[in-house]
């Protein structure tokens, strides 16, 4: 039987944050076992573990997270091989951007609330994503298409440490795309502020300049986003192990699920539970440093 591969444990914490001190390390690190040798990867963000083969990584994940105190620092566990990722995609509402983009056109008609109540249940999924999607697109009949560009350019906030994330993996001879259950009114120019190679997502029916409170079928959901990843894993040659994804909501946990790391950002309990990272405190570097980035190799830092 082959030996199992050693792991490896990174410590993140919030770069406007950057409680994760030398000895906050050690302590983790003796936590471990006095085998266990850190690397510092940012000073005061960032630190791997390597562990020697042997124990579960949800169980070490525990031990650190025990150790840590409270303190707000991420915990990921992962084997030490293959950790740096040759394929990346990204939810984009409430992942790479801040907001719920269906909820912001919600707001435009006096709606916001009883949409984003819809919203929630279907990314915590309780409801079924598709007829969710469908039942709030009907709510925005008649709604003008020019208000797209006004929420993209005075409501959207682009989450810390996207671009850097996008940028350095792509500069690494990664590939990129953001697959959303939203809309390609939204993802076009959120691709391209961050810097992605592709994007995918729902089709808005138009008529005139007004939205016709339908959008085209087949939905983009939970399948659709897990056969993007299979789709362009294959298409680029690359094994499970190459890929990492990101998202928040239910309807990401296939695609996080496939990918050989599917990290759970900021994300519902159900999904961070069932991911097998999750960072409830850092930004998106956080996923650089997952992959063994160093401070002084993040483009744009």
């Amino acid at each position: 039987m082959a030996a199992s591969p050693d792991l490896v444990a990174t410590l993140v914490a919030d770069p406007n944050r950057p409680v994760l001190t030398e000895a906050l390390v050690r302590t983790a690190a003796k936590a471990l076992g006095q085998e266990t040798e850190p690397a510092i990867l940012a000073s005061g963000i960032a630190a791997d573990l390597v562990v020697p083969a042997g124990r579960p990584p949800g169980d070490i994940a525990e031990i650190l997270r025990g150790v840590l105190g409270g303190e707000p620092v991420d915990v990921i566990v992962q084997p030490l091989a293959g950790r740096r990722k040759r394929l990346f995609l990204a939810d984009m509402d409430s992942t790479m951007i801040g907001q719920e983009c269906i909820d912001e056109l919600a707001d435009y008609v006096g709606l916001k609330a009883e949409v984003s109540e819809i919203t929630e249940r279907a990314m915590r999924g309780e409801i079924a994503f598709e007829p969710a999607l469908r039942e709030r697109v009907a709510l925005l009949r008649n709604l003008p298409v020019k208000v797209v560009d006004e929420i993209i350019s005075s409501r959207l906030s682009l989450t810390p440490g996207g671009s850097a994330l996008v940028g350095t993996m792509r500069a690494n001879g990664a590939y990129t795309c953001l697959v959303s259950g939203g809309f390609t009114l939204f993802t076009g120019p959120v691709a391209a502020m961050i810097g992605f190679d592709e994007h995918r997502s729902n089709r808005l029916i138009v008529e005139g300049e007004m939205l016709a409170g339908e959008v085209e079928e087949p939905i983009l959901g939970r399948e659709a986003k897990l056969a993007t990843l299979i789709e362009l894993r294959e298409r680029l040659g690359l094994s499970r192990e190459d890929t990492m994804a990101v998202g928040d909501g239910a309807n990401d946990l296939a695609m996080l699920g496939e990918a050989g790391l599917g990290v759970a950002f900021h994300a519902k309990p159900a999904v961070a539970a069932a991911a097998h990272a999750r960072i409830d405190h850092a930004d998106l570097t956080a996923l650089l440093y997952a992959q063994g980035y160093r401070e002084g190799e993040i483009v744009g830092a």
